[in-house]
């Protein structure tokens, strides 16, 4: 059942892509309406931190949820810088597909939150994650491409990313080692995007706010304190773009 559900929304995804790139290649006049879309702006990870440090909102079984529930950092600190570039190509008057790829990265702080070591120093790591999202999606634009240009969308992604703790750590037996635990791997998910700009020649200033939605498994022999990662978050972000 699992398999089937897993099949059925790559094929999913996969139409949506081949949809994208025949209206590309479909679209009458779709030379005069390219565009080149330059992003710059932050992304905010789901989930929320109360005054004990405890992180509510994400994924059931999310890493970063339950290592809050014994290691110290601030959920904020992988609020993270986010660029992209998207080429976006006129579907008609109120419409537009783009495929665009981006990136966010982060490291973040953390200590042990009721242990130290014997010498009285933390026992302290980094949490680190990377995502690099590949993204296909289909624009409306309600008042056309003429003037100031409001729109809405939505579309799949392919979240590329790498998660990691490297540092010191408390086994079993409550000595400390050094350890670094790896995951990596690309997920699909959701994509939904709104946002305004303004045309200035065959130029373009904007502003975007985008939404997205994935989880990732983590590898059982990795032993992190948590099967999964939540890719989810809103990006605010600074558009520029060129028409050509």
């Amino acid at each position: 059942m699992l398999r089937s559900i897993r099949v059925g929304f790559k094929a999913g995804i996969s139409c949506i892509l081949a949809l994208v790139v025949v209206g590309v290649l479909d679209s009458p006049g779709a030379f005069a309406q390219q565009r080149l879309n330059f992003y710059v702006g932050g992304f905010f990870p789901r989930g929320h931190q109360d005054t004990s440090g405890l992180i509510t909102g994400r994924e059931p079984d999310d890493v970063i949820q339950a290592n809050s529930e014994f290691l110290t950092f601030n959920l904020k600190d992988f609020n993270t810088p986010s660029y992209g570039v998207e080429y976006l190509v006129g579907l008609g008057d109120r419409f537009e597909a783009g495929l665009g790829i981006g990136f966010q990265s982060r490291s973040v702080p953390s200590v042990y939150t009721f242990e130290i070591n014997s010498n009285g120093n933390e026992i302290e790591q980094e949490l680190r994650l990377r995502v690099i999202p590949a993204t296909a999606t289909i624009r409306f634009l309600p008042l056309g491409n003429d003037s100031v240009t409001p729109y809405i969308g939505a579309g799949v992604g392919v979240f590329n990313w790498r998660y990691s703790e490297t540092g010191e750590f408390l086994a079993t037996d409550r000595s400390i080692f050094r350890d670094s635990f790896i995951a990596s791997g690309s997920q699909a998910g959701l994509v939904v995007l709104g946002g305004v700009r303004v045309p200035l020649g065959n130029w373009g200033i904007g502003g975007e706010v985008r939404y997205q939605k994935a989880k990732a498994n983590l590898p059982a022999d990795q032993e992190f304190f948590g099967s999964v990662i939540d890719l989810g978050g809103i990006s605010g972000l600074f558009t520029v773009n060129v028409r050509f």
